[in-house]
């Protein structure tokens, strides 16, 4: 069964929240990252590797699994969980951002959305009762509704329409939840609409589910936008249930929701640019590549106690990528799910202690952010290719 108390709010100093989300595969703290496994697996690692680093959520993905190896596959392994071997709590999402984005031809009505598969061509029916079915199988502990996604740029009436769309396949989620032992997280849509973004946020907690996500976000639009629809959502969100912000992972995005009342993040984001020899640190990222660290005998970040900053130098791992050597992206995601693991426990600490506000200015003006022309361009890329 869920737990009685699925979320426990410990302090709110100036909108930043620090608590507990309860599941029956043990307590995350809050604020928490949940890295991407997207096919079972946080690429290049092990799931001790994810431990280690700090973790003891992730999050997996029902479109990727419900292509391969398939669903029926997972349940008669015995649930995702034993299948990856993976005995922490785990977040599913429902599939319907991988089906929008990924599949080549796709067609929605009101019943759900026919779809062509991104790797070989097959057509497949997903419906709010079949995403459902399908994470019960797979045991997460938080599954998510299927809900319709727009674009940035997409006009109001589109994004209008799609979101009363969501609206009404949320409550067809809720009557098809038959496991008791899950939560099932409402999606907040509404594009970039502060009236819709009200509209969405009141109808979905009228309807009382254990935690509310915001997506629809971090699509292309400008980070300004993005934190303002933030605050406009989790103006209207019940303070007593989880919030969890879809698709951010940056650090400084990270620092910046916290500010806002976010509680849950997950992002490809800290894996995919380890794997791209790009290395988090307190000063911004650096690219181990660069020929400054060809001849560095010191760690790639000294400020760091990852096993890959306490074991290898920079001089060492920037040879690995120079080489195209696998363990480059090892010990490079290693590095950044550390960074980010000791960061959601500074800010968990600085909220709890009341010294949020310092922390959040302190590490602003340290960190050196993307350029953000470039940060829009990049994300493009990576949306109309991603894996």
């Amino acid at each position: 069964m869920l737990p009685e108390e699925h979320f426990r709010l410990l302090k709110t100093p100036n909108g930043a929240r620090a608590g507990e989300l309860n599941t029956p595969h043990g307590t995350v703290l809050t604020p928490v990252f949940l890295p991407v496994g997207s096919q079972a697996t946080v690429k290049t690692l092990t799931p001790q590797d994810i431990k280690d680093a700090g973790f003891n959520m992730v999050l997996a993905n029902t479109y990727h699994l419900y292509l391969r190896p398939g669903i029926d596959v997972i349940d008669k392994m015995g649930g995702l969980h034993r299948f990856m071997a993976w005995n922490g709590a785990m977040l599913t999402d429902s599939g319907g951002y991988q089906v929008f984005s990924l599949a080549p031809l796709c067609k929605i009505t009101d019943d759900g959305v026919t779809f062509r598969s991104h790797i070989d061509g097959s057509e497949h029916f997903l419906t709010p009762e079949l995403a459902v079915q399908y994470q019960e199988a797979l045991g997460a502990d938080v599954m998510m509704v299927l809900d319709e996604c727009t674009a940035y740029g997409d006009s109001q009436e589109k994004v209008q329409k799609a979101m009363d769309r969501t609206h009404r396949w949320a409550e067809r989620c809720l009557k098809a939840q038959k496991r008791k032992d899950q939560a099932l997280y409402a999606i907040v849509q509404g594009g970039m609409f502060p009236e819709l973004r009200r509209q969405s946020t009141e109808y979905l907690t009228a309807l009382d589910f254990p935690g509310y996500a915001i997506g629809g976000l971090s699509v292309g639009e400008p980070k300004e936008t993005t934190f303002a629809m933030v605050e406009e959502t989790s103006a209207w969100l019940p303070v007593d249930r989880p919030r969890y912000l879809m698709g951010v992972g940056s650090p400084e995005d990270i620092v910046e929701g916290v500010a806002r009342g976010i509680d849950i993040f997950d992002s490809a984001l800290p894996t995919r640019v380890a794997r791209n020899g790009a290395l988090f640190t307190g000063k911004g990222r650096i690219n181990i590549r660069r020929a400054a660290y060809r001849k560095m005998d010191g760690p790639p970040d000294p400020d760091c106690d990852c096993s890959t900053c306490r074991t290898f130098s920079a001089a060492y791992l920037s040879h690995l990528f120079r080489s195209d050597e696998l363990l480059a992206l090892r010990l490079a995601t290693v590095h950044n799910l550390r960074f980010i693991s000791n960061l959601m426990q500074e800010l968990r600490e600085s909220i709890l202690d009341g010294t949020f506000a310092a922390f959040r200015k302190d590490f602003l003006s340290s960190y050196k952010t993307t350029n953000e022309q470039v940060r829009v361009e990049q994300k493009g890329r990576w949306l109309r290719g991603r894996e």
